[in-house]
């Protein structure tokens, strides 16, 4: 699958939900961090993590393959080491995901491989709050909206 921008704009616009393999309950992780985004720009964000009973306000699955059925997962996106890949890329096809997504940083041949004849599309070394800030037009001031507009620099901003 190529990650152009008409794709991930395609891919970003089609998809509901979203499970986060790896995510934390840590707000200043990454996946924290990524997934509140998402979750506050319409998506719904599965959690998966077997540390966790609840991320986000929503109920946190151990894995993959414990998402119930009714659940329909539209993007896997991974936060684990890129070794990890290839088993949840065939979980990924189990439970009739759509995108196998690895975060920015994240590339496993062999995972995209499994994904792709699986039938799911793969996005490899992109992040989804990136992209989506990117190509949906949620790009502010560091990601965050400060709800502020004014010409006047403020003060706890250091230059």
């Amino acid at each position: 699958m190529s990650t152009d921008i008409e794709t991930l704009r395609r891919i970003l616009g089609a998809s509901q939900v979203i499970a986060v393999v790896g995510l934390s309950a840590n707000w200043w992780r990454p996946s924290y961090f990524a997934a509140k985004y998402m979750q506050d720009h319409g998506y719904r964000i599965i959690p998966v993590n077997p540390n966790y009973k609840e991320i986000l306000g929503e109920r946190c699955y151990p894995s993959l393959e414990d998402i119930p059925d009714d659940i329909n997962i539209d993007i896997v996106d991974v936060f684990q080491r890129a070794e990890l890949a290839p088993p949840l890329a065939h979980s990924a096809v189990a439970i009739g995901a759509k995108i196998f997504w690895l975060q920015l940083g994240l590339i496993n041949d062999e995972a995209a491989d499994v994904a792709r004849q699986g039938g799911l599309g793969v996005v490899m070394d992109y992040c989804v709050k990136i992209e989506h800030g990117r190509l949906m037009g949620g790009l502010n001031l560091f990601g965050v909206s400060t709800v502020v507009i004014s010409a006047k620099r403020p003060k706890w901003l250091v230059y």
